[in-house]
């Protein structure tokens, strides 16, 4: 669970994380989860949806989801990358869109886009146990199974591989198994369980 203290300022949260909150509170629906119509227009196009709302006021406010484990991530005018599913709460003051992927996002199941976060505040993102944060540098790429992926910060460029998955090792992968390889500067947010996906076996 996690626990906003707000004074008279906002966040933007994942609609219906709110399970409990103290003092005065008010909550707005965001239509999209983009900022402005734009970003509402890129959702619908792209199908990669985040329905948010923005909570303001002065008191304490909690949000969960699912029991999901949460991961605070601290950033100073970058960009994080992550699954719309993933993302439970952001400083208002964070603008929010969408970042086009490409082939990663169509082994999720989720489109060719995924949801970003930018500028300089703080970020929530869930994920299913505890997540671990894995540095990535030039002369150490990651290979991550797309079901467990969640986030990335940094100047990484992704490739979406065929090849050996890493089910094939225990004898569960019955197609052609995907890979996401990061290559580049920059960290991956990876959960020790793995999303009901395409993205293993296709």
């Amino acid at each position: 669970m996690l626990a906003v203290d707000m004074t008279g300022d906002s966040v933007k949260a994942k609609n219906g994380s709110m399970v409990a909150y103290e003092g005065e509170m008010s909550f707005k629906k965001k239509t999209g989860g983009g900022d402005g119509l734009r970003g509402m227009v890129t959702r619908r196009l792209t199908g990669e949806q985040m329905a948010i709302m923005e909570v303001k006021g002065h008191g304490t406010c909690y949000f969960a989801d699912r029991a999901s484990e949460i991961n605070l991530v601290s950033l100073h005018g970058e960009t994080l990358y992550v699954e719309a599913s993933n993302l439970l709460c952001a400083d208002a003051a964070l603008r929010t869109g969408t970042s086009f992927t490409g082939l990663r996002g169509s082994a999720q199941g989720n489109g060719l886009f995924t949801t970003t976060v930018e500028g300089s505040g703080q970020a929530a993102i869930l994920s299913d146990g505890t997540a671990v944060v894995l540095r990535v540098t030039p002369e150490l790429p990651l290979q991550v199974d797309p079901g467990a992926y969640i986030a990335h910060t940094g100047k990484l460029k992704q490739h979406f591989q065929s090849g050996v998955n890493f089910r094939t090792f225990i004898g569960e992968s019955s197609g052609e198994a995907f890979q996401i390889r990061f290559e580049g500067e920059g960290l991956v947010y990876v959960q020790p369980s793995e999303r009901n996906t395409i993205g293993g076996d296709l």
